[in-house]
């Protein structure tokens, strides 16, 4: 074999070689969905409705990575208020204009007493196994990150939008389970 030729065949080995340790050529990778919180007016994939707790200018990222039968989610913020909490979670509708556009959170089993005026409470359908949580709290300079893995993955619906709201943490209790207060900001997010 001359040199060019085998030279070419290592060259074509390594690549097949490559490829097959890469896994799938169709393998999902992460999602990203980022932006600057902007008031509604000015539009944008990120807005905040509450600029004195969610300041105008602050990044917010998603990053949402498909698995097998689960999803791991990852929110992250810069520029927000410093040493404070944010009840983060997914909803079933774009951000809009209001907070209230976003809709109700995204459940995976859709709880069947739940109204448009009286969203899900019932912490057999809201909690953190069935919804989309990511509360988090900032450092001293407004950053913080929030992971979470449910599971579950999206195949017919999915999320359209990740809600940070008023209160420090979502509410646990029978009757207020997955309650967390005003909607202070809305990033319109890609889930599969």
């Amino acid at each position: 074999m001359s040199r060019p030729i085998a030279r070419l065949a290592l060259l074509v080995g390594g690549a097949a070689l490559v490829a097959a340790c890469s896994g799938p050529a169709d393998a999902a990778g992460p999602l990203v969905t980022e932006g600057a919180l902007a008031t509604p007016a000015q539009g944008g994939p990120a807005l905040t409705y509450a600029p004195a707790t969610a300041p105008e200018g602050a990044q917010v990222a998603l990053e949402v990575v498909p698995g097998d039968g689960s999803t791991t989610a990852t929110f992250r913020v810069t520029g927000m208020l410093p040493d404070r909490g944010y009840a983060v979670h997914a909803h079933v509708r774009p951000c809009g204009t209001a907070g209230n556009d976003a809709g109700p959170h995204f459940q995976n089993r859709v709880d069947p007493a739940a109204t448009p005026q009286a969203p899900s409470s019932d912490p057999a359908y809201a909690n953190p196994q069935n919804e989309v949580w990511l509360d988090l709290r900032t450092d001293g300079d407004g950053a913080g990150t929030a992971t979470t893995t449910v599971p579950f993955a999206f195949p017919d619906r999915a999320p359209a939008s990740v809600v940070v709201h008023e209160k420090e943490m979502t509410a646990t209790a029978p009757g207020q389970a997955g309650t967390a207060g005003g909607r202070l900001a809305c990033l319109t997010s890609t889930w599969r």
